[in-house]
């Protein structure tokens, strides 16, 4: 791989460029070419043009989202969705902790779309993004979607993944603010050699690019002669990945094999030639030689976290005891005995998983069943596991003999299912080491439980690469070292009549006498005071870890099943990262009933001169080096509003959407300003006076004042840059408020 940091231009669609001396007109007029700059332009409706203002062609959510979204469009005073709007049920579809939830759940969400007018995806026919790539995405359309991994790129389609109010901006006709992204060009030369699949290119790609932020916020557009050797398949495992970049979105070059994708799935009307005109220039471009990308394995906890196999099994002890040493002092001594799964030297493992949005494609399925072949995987402790990504895909399995093949191995076969991806299916046990086709190996995100004493780990492979380690019984194998000649899977037929008996199609056909079907979980949100003069803040967890995930933030896994109750969710706020952090945000809770009897209540009103308790907002904060790595999920922002919660204070933001979750309700987005060596403790109270004309005046800093052990500090504060509309949604309280005052108005 080879950067071009300060940018470059791609001539011809094909030859890279260094800028020389063209001019910063030049370079601004170029920048239109890109295929991003199109998408972005046709789906603005802003005047101002570094500050977009986007409206999207569709939106879809799952199971563990769409509940609190449409209860937030209710609350706010949505009568129908305005566009179609696609609801899945793929996360809480085993239906497998709470009872009677996950159904209520899925019950309420069938019958908001007969009553708004949307369309029903039911459990086990499709995760969500496999839904959205055969039936919703086309060339040239933006999607939005309440999930992280919401990336159709390769289809034509600028798609975003955005906590839930951002999904509901939409429902109201309201729009997606943001400034105008930068655009880093992903430019593909050579060919993957026989073994390599699209996990290994993801991951080689995030390897390089995501600790030092390279495209973070930036829209990836893959560009260059490399694409036209890729399969459809293999480009949607790749762009599906970028997510774990940070970068914002991703787009791809389409040419006739995107044509074809769109055919097979009776959608070739959706086509359109998509390329960098003739003279493009990107912020970045990051040249990658396919030919040159070997089967990777990222080890935990993260997908950056990323070696060669072939480099893990020359040098497995070194390798695993700097991995063991690292989760060892991530958990404060509690790890995974990784190097126990060497036997005579070699690496052996204990489960795989081939399955979700990335792992469970039609071609990912048919390569595992033809490497493994004749093989048995054993009867000792390796398991394998297999989640087609769809009915479609799953019928056309059965129909070509490949879960036939996979059975008979030992395999098991399962229906469309995200929970591996996040702890709810196939949980390892503890200290286990899981290789998987997932997205994510954050910590615990396979389900374990270090405060009950419980860790195991997850490593992100290929699915042939995993099928290669389950022909060899676990012990870990690369599939360029099985396979000596190319695999071309039967050809795919897409077979929609799985989703035409039992999907519901309602898109326009609101009926507003359908009644919702609430289940005894579901709940309201509970109402939130609007922003005051000064804010107090009381910190009540300190997370000193370089990245701090959602997951960590609030845990997936079994805690999916209460999403839908926001009072109830909240008691796992910081549950597996900070067990205390409840009973301290209830108590500073408590304490904002009657501020002035706080301890602290003399210096805040010398730094203030004002004794008007009425004019103060208090409540709690975290410190967090990099908050919201990871998924989109808003809650890891809403269950610490729910408990009290008035802001977060940060270095750096880990993605924008995290970020956009705080302002969504109604959270200060605080980052030190400057270099200050601060040190925050729980219990210590920051001070920030006239806090409401900070965000008014959209202002690029303010004073506040640490209260640390009965010493008083200056610090300096910025929330950086907030639009308009995102001001007024912090000083209202939450979106939900400020679309009430809104209508009230009106």
């Amino acid at each position: 791989m080879k950067r071009f940091e300060n940018g470059a231009f791609l001539l011809n669609g094909n030859t890279i460029a260094e800028r020389t001396n063209e001019s910063d007109e030049r370079i601004a007029e170029c920048s239109k070419n890109t295929i991003s700059y199109s998408i972005l332009k046709s789906h603005d409706t802003s005047d101002d043009k570094n500050q977009l203002k986007i409206k999207f062609d569709a939106i879809t959510s799952h199971d563990i989202t769409y509940v609190g979204i449409i209860q937030t469009a209710r609350a706010s005073g949505m009568n129908e969705f305005p566009l179609p709007y696609v609801l899945t049920n793929c996360h809480n579809s085993l239906c497998a902790v709470g009872g009677t939830i996950n159904e209520d759940d899925h019950l309420f969400g069938l019958s908001a779309v007969k009553k708004y007018g949307g369309i029903y995806v039911p459990a086990h026919q499709a995760v969500i993004h496999q839904y959205m790539r055969e039936m919703m995405a086309g060339c040239g359309k933006m999607i939005l979607g309440s999930d992280s991994h919401t990336r159709y790129g390769a289809i034509g389609t600028m798609a975003v993944g955005e906590g839930g109010p951002e999904l509901v901006k939409q429902l109201l006709g309201d729009t997606y603010d943001i400034q105008r992204p930068k655009i880093a060009a992903v430019y593909l030369d050579g060919s993957p050699r026989v073994g390599v699949g699209p996990q290994d290119v993801a991951l080689a790609i995030i390897k390089d690019v995501f600790a030092d932020g390279f495209v973070k916020n930036c829209v990836m557009e893959f560009v260059g002669p490399g694409i036209k050797n890729l399969s459809m398949d293999f480009r949607c495992g790749v762009d599906v990945m970028t997510t774990e970049t940070t970068c914002l979105s991703s787009i791809w070059e389409t040419d006739e094999k995107t044509r074809e994708y769109l055919a097979i799935h009776g959608r070739e009307n959706e086509y359109k030639k998509l390329s960098p005109n003739d003279c493009a220039w990107y912020d970045k471009l990051l040249y990658v030689n396919l030919s040159e990308i070997e089967p990777m394995i990222a080890m935990p906890f993260h997908p950056s976290n990323a070696f060669t196999i072939s480099e893990l099994n020359k040098n497995p002890y070194d390798i695993l005891s700097h991995v063991q040493k690292n989760i060892s002092e991530q958990f404060g001594g509690l790890s995974v005995k990784l190097i126990d799964n060497l036997k005579d030297g070699k690496l052996y493992v204990d489960q795989g998983v081939i399955a979700g949005c990335a792992g469970g494609g039609y071609e990912n399925i048919c390569e595992a069943a033809h490497i493994i072949g004749q093989n048995s995987i054993g009867n000792s402790d390796f398991a394998l596991s297999v989640y087609p990504a769809s009915q479609p895909v799953m019928m056309q399995l059965v129909k070509n003999g490949a879960v036939t093949s996979l059975m008979s191995a030992g395999a098991t076969i399962r229906s469309a299912f995200c929970g591996p991806c996040f702890g709810a299916g196939d949980v390892p046990a503890n200290t286990s080491l899981s290789i998987r086709h997932t997205t994510r190996n954050f910590p615990n995100r396979e389900g374990s439980k270090p405060t009950e004493g419980q860790l195991s780990a997850v490593a992100l492979m290929d699915a042939r690469s995993i099928a290669a380690t389950a022909a060899n019984k676990g012990f870990l194998t690369s599939a360029c070292d099985m396979l000596d000649k190319p695999f071309k899977a039967p050809a795919y037929f897409f077979d929609k009549s799985s989703y035409d008996s039992r999907c519901y199609y309602g898109f326009k056909k609101a009926n507003p006498d359908e009644p919702l079907r609430f289940g005894p979980n579901i709940a309201d949100w509970p109402e939130q005071s609007e922003l005051k003069k000064h804010a107090v803040l009381r910190v009540c967890s300190v997370i000193n870890d370089p990245v701090t995930t959602t997951d960590e933030l609030i845990p997936s896994g079994e805690t999916s099943s209460y999403r839908s109750n926001p009072l109830r969710l909240a008691q796992f706020t910081l549950s597996r990262k900070d067990p205390q952090y409840t009973s301290r945000a209830a108590d500073a809770k408590k304490q904002a009933e009657n501020i002035s009897s706080i301890p602290e209540w003399k210096d805040i009103v010398a730094i203030t001169n004002d004794t008007a308790s009425d004019n103060y907002s208090f409540g709690s904060t975290i410190w967090a080096v990099k908050p919201g790595d990871g998924s989109a999920r808003e809650q890891a922002a809403s269950c610490q509003r729910v408990l009290g919660g008035l802001a977060n204070i940060c270095s750096e933001y880990a993605t924008k959407r995290y970020r956009s979750n705080l302002i969504n309700w109604g959270m200060l987005p605080l980052r030190l300003s400057g270099d200050e060596n601060i040190s925050f403790s729980n219990g210590d109270c920051i001070v920030i006076p006239n806090a409401d004309t900070f965000i008014k005046e959209n202002l690029p800093s303010t004073k506040a004042y640490l209260i640390s052990n009965k010493s008083i500090k200056e610090i300096t504060v910025t929330a950086d840059y907030l639009t308009e509309l995102e001001r007024q949604i912090i000083l209202s309280g939450c979106l939900i408020n400020f679309n009430r005052n809104k209508n009230s108005v009106k």
